[in-house]
């Protein structure tokens, strides 16, 4: 599975040692606000520039509006500087028909596109026609919203032989993750905090403590020499 950071600081795309290395750093109009960054093309730009620098492989970046001309204007920068910097970039739209023009002209560049917000199996199957090489359920949106959640994660599994991989969104726990990797996720997006969380467990910890008393106590039995 491939690991993507959720987050539009840049000081969250570094993880701590025993961590896994992450493939990229997701963003969209909701983190970017919450950095306390304008959603604009300057700061995307920005972020373009910081995944160089971080040596990120992939940056998925969101458009704001149901625009088209903007949408090129964008994209028009954006597909140039990160071929620059060496960086993959991914184009993020909202799972909604409003926004199939702006799929349709992230598709004629070629540019890798993920959808977002997908939420049941018709928006699987659309999205998989509008050409997304990623789709995103919102798992925790949905589990709150009572849905089924892991039926729908089995349908866009199975969606991958198709080439439409699954980037799981919206994981709170070690318990859904360990879930979405037995299933044969392609990907999942997670917050920074969760993952340093989970580089290190208690479980873990508890048996370090009791090797390093085993050691000393098998010393002592032995004597010197």
């Amino acid at each position: 599975m491939k690991l993507f950071v959720d987050s539009a600081d840049h000081r969250h795309w570094q993880l701590p040692p025993g961590c896994p290395r992450i493939a990229g750093a997701t963003t969209n109009p909701t983190l970017v606000h919450r950095a306390g960054l304008p959603v604009s093309l300057p700061t995307y730009q920005r972020l373009v520039g910081q995944a160089a620098d971080a040596g990120l492989g992939v940056l998925m970046l969101q458009l704001p509006r149901a625009d088209v001309q903007e949408a090129h204007a964008w994209m028009d920068v954006l597909q140039k500087q990160s071929a620059d910097a060496g960086v993959q970039l991914t184009i993020k739209l909202p799972c909604h028909s409003g926004w199939a023009p702006l799929m349709a002209a992230v598709r004629a560049r070629e540019l890798s596109l993920l959808i977002t917000g997908v939420a049941n199996p018709v928006q699987l199957l659309w999205s998989g026609q509008q050409g997304a090489h990623y789709v995103a359920p919102y798992l925790g949106r949905l589990e709150a919203a009572g849905r089924d959640v892991w039926a729908l994660v089995r349908a866009c599994v199975a969606m991958q032989v198709q080439g439409t991989d699954l980037m799981a969104a919206s994981i709170a726990s070690a318990d859904v993750l360990t879930r979405l990797i037995a299933a044969g996720a392609a990907a999942a997006t997670l917050k920074a905090e969760l993952i340093a969380r989970l580089a290190t467990d208690p479980v873990t910890e508890a048996a370090m403590v009791q090797f390093a008393q085993d050691v000393q106590d098998s010393q002592s039995a032995v004597g010197p020499g």
